[in-house]
C-alpha cells in the first residue's frame, strides 16, 4: 500500500487500482480495568492509568466491484468524543451519498450508531445494504432509534463474498457474529478486524490479555493471536476500529509475542 495523504483524521492509501481510507470518528475513554489478564483479573498495570483513551476508526474502500463499502459507522450521537466520520469523509473527498453498503463488524455503539449524525441526520442516504453477521442481527434490532434501517439488513455468514475482493472473516469472542472484512488487491492483503485489539499498546506484547466487554475472552484471546500469527507470517495490513491513529499497520513478531507498526506516510 502507498500512503498518498495522512491527516489527523485521514489516511489515504492506494494499491493497484484499489483505494483504502482509515477515517477517524474520534475516541472514547474507558476504565484501564477492563484490560484483563487470563484469570480475568484486572491487570495491575493497566489500572494505574486510570483511564485508557481508545481511537474509533472507520474504513472505506473504492476501486473495480468495492466503491461505496464502508466498513464501521462510528459512534453518532453516542458520546462526545465521537460522531466525527462525517467531518473525516469530508476532509477525504467522500460524500455520504456515494456510500451504498455499511459493512459491520458487529453492533456495539461505537460501530453502528454512526448510521445517524449527532444531530439526528441520516448519513448515508442513498445506502442500499447493511451487511451484518447473521448472529448480531438480534442485537441490531435491539437499537430502536435505528428501526428505519432495519429493511437494509443483509445477514452474511463466514466465507460470504461481499464483493469481488472482499471476503467475510469469523473472528469470535468479542461480540455476537464479530466479523472481519479480507480485502486482497493482488498487490496487498488487508485484513478490517473491528475489536480484535482494544489497548494496542498492551495487547500485541501481551496478546492474553483481554477486554471486559469480550463477550467470551478464552475464545477472543485464541482468534487475537491467530490473526497475529497470519497477519505477521502474510504481510497482510491490518485495521482495527481501537488502532492507535491511523488506525492502519502491520503486524510484526517479535520474539514470543508481537509489536505493531502503525502505517505512515
Amino acid at each position: 500500500m502507498i500512503v498518498t495523504s495522512h491527516s489527523n483524521n485521514v489516511l489515504s492509501g492506494t494499491s493497484g487500482r484499489w483505494r483504502v481510507w482509515s477515517l477517524s470518528d474520534g475516541y472514547i475513554e474507558m476504565p484501564a480495568t477492563l484490560l484483563r489478564d487470563p484469570q480475568n483479573n484486572p491487570v495491575p498495570r493497566a489500572a494505574q492509568a486510570g483511564a485508557l483513551r481508545l481511537s474509533v476508526n472507520c474504513f472505506a474502500l473504492a476501486g473495480p466491484g468495492v466503491d461505496g463499502v464502508l466498513i464501521d459507522s462510528g459512534g453518532g450521537g453516542w458520546a462526545p468524543t465521537v460522531g466525527r466520520l462525517e467531518q473525516a469523509m469530508a476532509e477525504a473527498g467522500i460524500n455520504p451519498a456515494s456510500i451504498a453498503v455499511l459493512a459491520l463488524t458487529h453492533t456495539h455503539q461505537d460501530h453502528v450508531h454512526g448510521l445517524l449524525t449527532p444531530d439526528g441526520r441520516v448519513l448515508f442516504p442513498n445506502l442500499k445494504a447493511i451487511v451484518i453477521p447473521e448472529a448480531a442481527v438480534e442485537s441490531f434490532f435491539a437499537e430502536a432509534h435505528l428501526a428505519q434501517f432495519r429493511p437494509l439488513l443483509k445477514p452474511i455468514r463466514n466465507g460470504d463474498q461481499l464483493a469481488e475482493r472482499v471476503r467475510v472473516v469469523a473472528l469470535p469472542g468479542h461480540a455476537p457474529g464479530h466479523t472481519g472484512y479480507a480485502f486482497d488487491t493482488d498487490e496487498d492483503r488487508f485484513l478490517f478486524f473491528g475489536d480484535i485489539v482494544h489497548v494496542p499498546a498492551l495487547q500485541f506484547g501481551n496478546p492474553a490479555l483481554s477486554w471486559g466487554y469480550d463477550d467470551d475472552q478464552a475464545t477472543a484471546r485464541a482468534t487475537r493471536l491467530k490473526v497475529f500469527h497470519h497477519a505477521a507470517e502474510a504481510g497482510t495490513w491490518i485495521g482495527g476500529a481501537h488502532l492507535g491513529w491511523p488506525g492502519i499497520g502491520r503486524v510484526v513478531r517479535k520474539g514470543e509475542a508481537y509489536g505493531y507498526e502503525p502505517a505512515a506516510g
